[in-house]
């Protein structure tokens, strides 16, 4: 909950530092280190998201992708796609904003314990799934989880975000990172290829695994097939619809599938609940 209690008020956050992730000229993504004023917390959960807002510009929602367990500041990784992300953009560090939240139910971590974990994430869709990641690979919840596999894609090599940290997730978190981009390039030497394709040649025990998706709905859709016909049962596949929502709260119904409101019910949703829900994610 934040500062003030009630997550459905604003509380005034400054910025504290700017990271650009991206270096293509198609993909414009930053990382902002945000920390509320006046002594203010920031306590979430992997998988739960906030209100990010400009007065006088708009709002929108952005899933947390900094670890749950640091109370000195919070992340949050923003593509530029429009108006209210250009002017988030501009932003500099030492600016305010206004943060709302947190909003939304998260990745069930006692459920996952005891099993390995493979994480997939497209492009961006790493930074929602960066929060569990920091969480399970963090030294006091490490033992609780098996193997940490990872299959990381991005349209190019310049497009991969957090490569900072991947020498850190793979040393002290043992995690098994593999890099894939969908086209050959000079002086690339990881995988090449999309996520579903790929899948077929990691020699996993998928029945042993949780697994966690996050990127565009194409490769969702793809890559829960393929997990299907290697064993993955849908109860212990998830995925974050985050990408659907706006107010936050189930009033603009821009969420609505079926009977459900992504930033209500979820946005965490197993592919077993998504299989009783019309496909329309």
């Amino acid at each position: 909950m934040n500062v003030g209690g009630n997550p459905y008020l604003p509380v005034r956050a400054r910025i504290e530092k700017i990271i650009q992730e991206t270096s293509s000229p198609e993909l414009d993504v930053k990382t902002y280190r945000l920390k509320i004023t006046g002594g203010g917390v920031m306590e979430f959960m992997p998988g739960q998201f906030v209100e990010f807002s400009i007065p006088g510009t708009g709002e929108c929602p952005f899933g947390f992708s900094s670890s749950p367990l640091n109370r000195d500041y919070f992340e949050i990784t923003i593509k530029r796609t429009g108006r209210v992300t250009d002017m988030i953009h501009s932003l500099k560090e030492g600016d305010f904003v206004w943060i709302r939240g947190p909003f939304g139910n998260t990745f069930p971590l006692e459920k996952m314990e005891g099993g390995g974990i493979l994480f997939i994430a497209g492009g961006l869709g790493l930074a929602p799934l960066r929060p569990l990641i920091l969480y399970v690979l963090d030294g006091a919840n490490r033992a609780k989880y098996g193997k940490i596999e990872m299959l990381l894609a991005a349209r190019t090599a310049r497009d991969h975000c957090f490569t900072y940290e991947y020498d850190d997730w793979a040393g002290n978190g043992g995690a098994n990172i593999r890099l894939t981009i969908d086209n050959s390039e000079r002086g690339w030497d990881g995988l090449v290829g999309f996520p579903h394709v790929l899948l077929r040649d990691i020699p996993l025990d998928f029945g042993n695994f949780h697994a966690v998706l996050c990127g565009p709905p194409m490769m969702i859709k793809a890559v829960r097939g393929v997990l299907a016909e290697l064993g993955m049962p849908s109860d212990r596949l998830y995925t974050t619809l985050e990408m659907r929502m706006t107010c936050g709260v189930g009033k603009c119904g821009k969420c609505n599938i079926g009977c459900r409101y992504v930033c209500v019910d979820g946005p965490v949703f197993s592919m077993e609940e998504l299989a009783d829900m019309p496909p329309e994610y």
